[in-house]
């Protein structure tokens, strides 16, 4: 799950970074999933030092929980755009929605990796 996390991460910043350069660098809100991403990255190289993958597992799946959370409130906005409608600031809405799918994806990818984990307790 370390490789995971660190990849999620990198992504997170990258998505940060596009959303500000795409927003014309107005606002530094758009550097949020940034921030995120840089929290992930530290988390996976924690995990790969087996004492400390336990707690860092669960942090991040604790802080992907929160960016879904935080993100979540674009997603109407997204559907808004699709449909043909309009939004204030639509590369938000597009950029919270990546996010808060990219967040409930890691959820699921680290919820699986807990049960495999325990799966493997159990077995030895």
């Amino acid at each position: 799950m370390a490789q995971t996390t660190l990849g999620f991460g990198i992504g997170m910043i990258l998505l940060g970074v596009i959303s500000y350069v795409v927003t014309g660098q107005e606002s530094v809100t758009a550097l949020i999933p940034t921030f995120f991403g840089i929290v992930f990255v530290i988390l996976g190289f924690v995990m790969r030092d087996e004492a400390k993958a336990k707690h860092a597992g669960h942090a991040a799946a604790l802080l992907a929980v929160l960016g879904l959370l935080g993100s979540a409130r674009g997603v109407p906005g997204f559907f808004e755009l699709i449909g043909g409608g309009e939004v204030a600031r639509p590369a938000a809405a597009v950029a919270q929605t990546v996010m808060a799918v990219a967040c409930a994806v890691f959820i699921g990818l680290g919820v699986k990796s807990f049960r495999d984990a325990r799966k493997a307790r159990e077995l030895a």
